[in-house]
């Protein structure tokens, strides 16, 4: 699973001869949630805009998926990022395909095995 944004709600610290840390947190989002939300052709390359952006947790030059109906159809690379929207170039898609309004776009993750 993606990693997650948090955001911490309260913190409370309490001195009293031993130290008592308390905070809640709640999930905002998980990193890369996001959906298309327009493709704007420029002539020799198009431009994918996302409804998500950097409060999201996506930065510039992260590779995400492009999945239709869980189906996997491209890579984006995001190169301008904006708190909410973010902008990204085509790395790869499907033949015959084409990205759509509400496709669902995942940032791509390492993780380490052990």
């Amino acid at each position: 699973m993606a990693s997650t944004v948090l955001r911490l709600v309260s913190l409370v610290v309490a001195l009293s001869g031993t130290a008592v840390l308390r905070a809640e947190i709640s999930v905002e989002r998980s990193v890369g949630d996001a959906r298309i939300e327009r493709v704007d052709h420029l002539g020799s390359s198009d431009l994918v805009i996302l409804d998500s952006g950097f409060e999201a947790g996506l930065r510039q030059g992260m590779v995400c998926t492009v999945k239709r109906d869980s189906v996997w159809i491209g890579e984006l690379l995001l190169v301008d990022l904006r708190p909410r929207v973010a902008s990204a170039l085509i790395l790869d898609l499907v033949s015959n395909e084409s990205f759509q309004s509400g496709d669902s776009v995942i940032a791509k993750t390492v993780s380490s095995k052990k």
